[in-house]
C-alpha cells in the first residue's frame, strides 16, 4: 500500500486558503485533502476547515448542546473518540475502531456543512449494518454544496410531498429532517442554530433540528423535546456479539408492559418509562448483533417511538408527537411491519386532526388502510376516514367509512400487535366513542347513539383482553354533551360532562380541552343566554382548562440546564 505524502499543518493551511481565494467551497477542499493526503472522507472535511481533532470535538459538543441534543454534555465527543470515528472498518480484514451510527453521521453533516454521503466512502459501505445503509441511502439528499462558516447557505429545505405515495412519504420526511444542512456550528451562536434548523410546520419530521428549543423553559418540555429530537442517537457502545434470549424477552415484556401503561392515566410517567427503555435498545444497538436481532429491536423501536408519541401529544406537544411518530414510522418500515405501519399511520392522522388539517388527517388514514384491511386498527382507520370527511363536508362518505369500520372489525386479525393488547387493542367501547365523535358533525342523531353505546360499555368494564383507557368515558361525555347541546338538552349535557369534570388534573389532557371548547362554545348559543346553568358549567369547564396535567407541568421550573 502507497505512504502518504509527507506534509505539513503549514502546508495544508496555505493550501486550503489559497483554493478559497480561487472561489472553492468546502466540499471542494475536502476532495482535495482526501485526493491529496489519502483521507478518509471524515477526516477530510474536518481537515478541510483547519480543526485538530480536539477542535473538531468541541465544536461538535457545542453544537449538540446549542440546539438539544446534550444540553447537559453527558455524552461528549473528544478527539480519541472522533479519530476512531474517522478511521472505522480500518485497513485491516475486520472492521476496527468506532462505528458511526446515522445519528452521528447526522450530527457531523450539521457540523460540517454537508450531507451524510460525503462522509462516507467504500469501506464504509461495505461494513455498515443494513438498517443503517437503508437510512443513509433513503435519507440522504445528494449535491448539497457545502459553504463556508458564517456563509449563508441556500436553502435547502425539500417541498413537501403528497400523501398519495404514502409507502415513501414519511422516509422522505425522515431523510429531510436528518441531513438537512445549514451552516457549520463554528459560526452560528445558539440563536443562529435554532433558526437554522427551523423546519416549516407542513413538514415536521422525525430526527430533525431543534424546532421547539424556544418555546420554554419547563421539565416536562424539556423531557419531551428532548426525547424527541435524540430520535437514533445511541450513547453507548457494547462489545458483546449477540442479545441474549433472556434480554428480548424483557424488551417483549417490557413495550407490552408500556402498550397498557399508555391507557393508565399517567401521561408524563408513561412517557419516562418509555424513553428508558427505548434509549436501552439504542444502546445494544450499538453492539454486533445478527439481522434477525436488529429487525426485532427495531421493531421494538417502532412501537416504542409510536407509544411516546401519545403521551407526548397528551402533554401538549403535537409536533414532537408527529415527530416520535414518524421516526417510529421509519423503523417499521425498514422491516416492513404492516400492521405497525398502520397502526402508526392512524395516530398521525388523529395528530393532523386536532390541529385542523383535515384533508391531511384524511390522507394519513387512507394510506394506512393500504398497508391493513381488516381488524381493530383497519377499523379506526375507517373511523379517522369518516371524522375527516365530516369535517369537510362530506356526510355521504363519513356515513359510508362508519359502515366500513364495522366490517373490518368483524373481519378476523391477527399480529404482534393485537397479541401486546394496551393501546394496541382497540376495544368495542372505544370503537363506538371514536364512531360517534367522528359522525357529530355530519349524523347528530347516529352519533348520540354510538356515543351512548359507547358510555353504556365503559360502564360495564371491558370484555376478554379488552382495557378501557382512562380518557374513553370522558371523552365521549364530551363529544355527547357538545351534541345534547345542539338541540337545547342542557340537563342531559351537564350529565354527560361529570366523568370529564370530575377527573384529577394529571388525567386532564389536550384531547379533552380541545373537544371541550367547542362545548363552550355551544353554551353561547341563543338558547342559554341568561341560563345560570349555562353559566355555571362555563365556569366549570374554564375551570377545568385552569387545572390540567399541562398546566400543572409546565408551571414547573426549568430544572437542569
Amino acid at each position: 500500500m502507497p505512504t502518504k505524502p509527507t506534509t505539513t499543518a503549514g502546508q495544508k493551511r496555505e493550501l486550503r486558503e489559497r483554493m478559497r481565494a480561487a472561489g472553492l467551497d468546502y466540499r471542494a477542499i475536502a476532495a482535495e485533502f482526501g485526493r491529496r493526503y489519502r483521507l478518509r472522507p471524515r477526516a477530510a472535511w474536518r481537515e478541510a476547515y483547519g480543526w485538530s481533532l480536539a477542535q473538531a470535538a468541541e465544536q461538535i459538543n457545542a453544537f449538540k448542546g446549542d440546539v438539544g441534543l446534550d444540553p447537559g454534555g453527558l455524552c461528549s465527543m473528544n478527539a480519541s473518540h472522533l479519530c476512531e470515528y474517522e478511521n472505522w472498518p480500518g485497513a485491516g480484514e475486520h472492521p476496527a475502531g468506532r462505528r458511526p451510527t446515522p445519528y452521528l453521521l447526522a450530527v457531523l453533516s450539521r457540523v460540517y456543512a454537508c450531507s451524510v454521503i460525503d462522509l462516507l466512502d467504500l469501506a464504509d459501505r461495505e461494513h455498515t449494518p443494513p438498517p443503517d445503509l437503508l437510512i443513509i441511502d433513503t435519507y440522504t439528499q445528494d449535491n448539497h454544496p457545502a459553504s463556508a462558516p458564517g456563509d449563508a447557505g441556500p436553502d435547502r429545505r425539500a417541498p413537501a410531498l403528497p400523501l398519495a405515495d404514502q409507502d415513501r412519504q414519511a422516509i422522505l420526511e425522515l431523510r429531510h429532517g436528518v441531513l438537512e444542512v445549514r451552516q457549520p456550528a463554528a459560526a452560528a451562536g445558539p440563536a443562529a442554530i435554532t433558526a437554522a434548523l427551523a423546519v416549516p410546520e407542513q413538514a415536521v419530521v422525525a430526527y430533525r433540528g431543534h424546532q421547539e428549543s424556544l418555546m420554554g423553559d419547563s421539565t416536562v418540555q424539556r423531557e419531551v423535546l428532548m426525547a424527541a429530537h435524540e430520535g437514533s442517537g445511541h450513547a453507548e457502545q457494547a462489545g458483546q456479539p449477540g442479545v441474549g434470549e433472556a434480554t428480548f424477552e424483557q424488551l417483549h415484556a417490557d413495550v407490552t408492559r408500556l402498550a397498557r401503561l399508555v391507557e393508565s392515566g399517567e401521561p408524563f410517567a408513561a412517557f419516562l418509562d418509555l424513553r428508558r427503555v427505548r434509549d436501552r435498545i439504542h444502546r445494544i444497538l450499538e453492539g454486533r448483533l445478527w439481522p434477525r436481532e436488529q429487525t426485532d429491536l427495531y421493531f421494538f423501536l417502532g412501537c416504542l417511538n409510536g407509544l411516546m408519541a401519545i403521551p407526548a401529544n397528551q402533554l401538549g406537544y403535537p409536533d414532537a408527537a408527529a415527530e416520535l411518530n414518524r421516526a417510529g414510522w421509519a423503523y417499521a418500515h425498514a422491516i416492513d411491519h404492516r400492521p405497525l405501519m398502520a397502526q402508526l399511520r392512524g395516530e398521525l392522522s388523529t395528530y393532523a386532526y386536532y390541529r385542523g388539517r383535515y384533508e391531511e388527517s384524511r390522507d394519513l388514514a387512507l394510506s394506512g388502510l393500504g398497508y391493513l384491511s381488516s381488524g381493530p386498527h383497519a377499523a379506526g382507520l375507517h373511523i379517522y376516514h369518516a371524522r375527516a370527511a365530516g369535517r369537510l363536508g362530506d356526510a355521504d362518505t363519513a356515513r359510508r367509512a362508519i359502515r366500513d369500520a364495522y366490517e373490518a372489525r368483524d373481519r378476523d386479525s391477527h399480529d404482534e400487535l393485537l397479541e401486546m393488547g394496551g393501546i394496541y387493542l382497540i376495544s368495542e367501547a372505544t370503537h363506538h366513542a371514536m364512531a360517534g365523535s367522528a359522525l357529530t358533525a355530519t349524523a347528530e342523531h347516529d352519533a348520540a347513539q354510538e356515543l351512548e353505546q359507547a358510555i353504556s360499555l365503559y360502564d360495564e368494564g371491558p370484555r376478554g383482553r379488552e382495557n378501557h383507557w382512562f380518557g374513553g368515558k370522558p371523552l365521549a361525555g364530551i363529544d355527547l354533551a357538545a351534541v345534547r347541546l345542539r338541540s337545547g338538552a342542557l340537563d342531559a349535557a351537564a350529565d354527560a360532562l361529570q366523568p370529564a369534570l370530575s377527573l384529577p388534573a394529571t388525567q386532564r389532557i389536550s384531547d379533552m380541552t380541545i373537544k371541550l371548547a367547542t362545548v363552550r362554545e355551544e353554551l353561547t348559543a341563543s338558547i342559554f343566554h341568561g341560563s345560570p346553568q349555562a353559566r355555571d358549567l362555563g365556569t366549570q369547564i374554564e375551570e377545568f382548562g385552569r387545572d390540567t396535567i399541562i398546566a400543572g407541568l409546565h408551571s414547573l421550573p426549568g430544572g437542569r440546564g
